[in-house]
């Protein structure tokens, strides 16, 4: 009995690290159902419930280019019980630009990178602009009638845009959307005249011949996309990528932090996650924890440049 007691007292002094997970996790996406951010989210959390008997939950949290979800995971308990699927956007723009429940790469605790990829420029396939140099002659000849969607105002694709117009000299309208679910069908439905969206969203769209990409931000043309060239190969320098990460609450305990990093870092390691991923233009891109802070903080202060030059940052 005394052997059995001691047991009992042994076990309810472990630290709550220990014992975790001990009840259902939720892990936030930013971004509505349907989108890039949900569908990577579904599949890194389907990767990861081996990991978690008592349940994984993804709960979509949409709204200001990603940062409603991130504020929520930033004011969470610091339990591992609720974490974030995110855009690095919301974490190194959205922060200098609104009054959020963090400010920089300081204020939560990053735990792996999953995934990036590089946006690209799309028109319905009815469009007349058949190249990007279409597009960028018109908008040079009629400043402000082209207007193109993002998926939010501040995110990575916005400022891609925002880049591309000041090296190209194209004057257009930027018009903000929740996310694809929104700018896709107002691209189809013509209130918009082009958008930048992610390889992965598009892809279903060219390949139904209801768009066609015109360029891609990235450094390299992607395989999937072989014949769209990169803005840079046109003499306009813009690549910024988009990076997919896990972040917990400021001081969640580091051993709840390895059992979430090795349940992610098993997902994205399965080949049939890798397979999916370069099927959407994506490549899978793991970075730990503390190299993750640092590259966050770098990019932190690049987007500090961009931000004021292009006005949305005043010093």
């Amino acid at each position: 009995m005394r052997s059995i007691l001691a047991a009992v007292l042994a076990a309810l002094s472990l630290p709550v690290a220990a014992q975790y997970p001990e009840k259902p996790v939720t892990l936030l996406a930013g971004y509505p159902p349907g989108g890039l951010v949900d569908v990577v989210s579904r599949l890194v959390a389907e990767g990861m419930k081996p990991k978690f008997p008592k349940g994984l939950n993804v709960v979509n949290r949409p709204g200001a280019a990603g940062s409603v979800a991130v504020a929520e995971a930033a004011r969470a308990a610091p339990d591992g019980y609720t974490f974030v699927l995110t855009p690095h956007s919301a974490l190194v723009i959205a922060p200098q630009l609104q009054d959020l429940a963090y400010k920089t790469p300081d204020d939560y605790d990053p735990f792996i990178n999953l995934v990036a990829y590089y946006p690209m420029i799309a028109v319905r396939a009815e469009s007349e602009y058949k190249t990007i140099e279409d597009l960028v002659a018109d908008a040079k000849q009629n400043p402000g009638k082209l207007r193109v969607g993002s998926p939010g105002e501040g995110t990575s694709s916005h400022l891609n845009l925002e880049e591309f117009m000041r090296l190209s000299g194209a004057k257009m309208i930027h018009v903000p959307f929740q996310g694809w679910g929104q700018s896709s069908p107002a691209l189809l439905g013509g209130h918009i005249e082009a958008l930048v969206a992610q390889p992965g969203e598009l892809r279903g769209a060219v390949e139904g011949k209801r768009m066609r990409v015109l360029v891609n931000f990235r450094p390299e043309r992607l395989k999937t996309f072989a014949d769209v060239p990169t803005a840079k190969e046109r003499g306009w320098d813009v690549h910024n990528g988009v990076w997919y990460m896990l972040m917990a609450p400021k001081g969640t305990p580091a051993a709840v932090q390895k059992h979430l990093h090795d349940a992610a870092k098993a997902a994205i390691e399965d080949p049939k996650f890798a397979a999916d991923m370069a099927n959407r233009g994506i490549d899978v891109d793991y970075r730990p924890g503390k190299q993750l802070r640092a590259d966050l903080w770098r990019e932190y202060k690049l987007h500090t440049e961009i931000l004021i030059r292009t006005g949305m940052l005043k010093r």
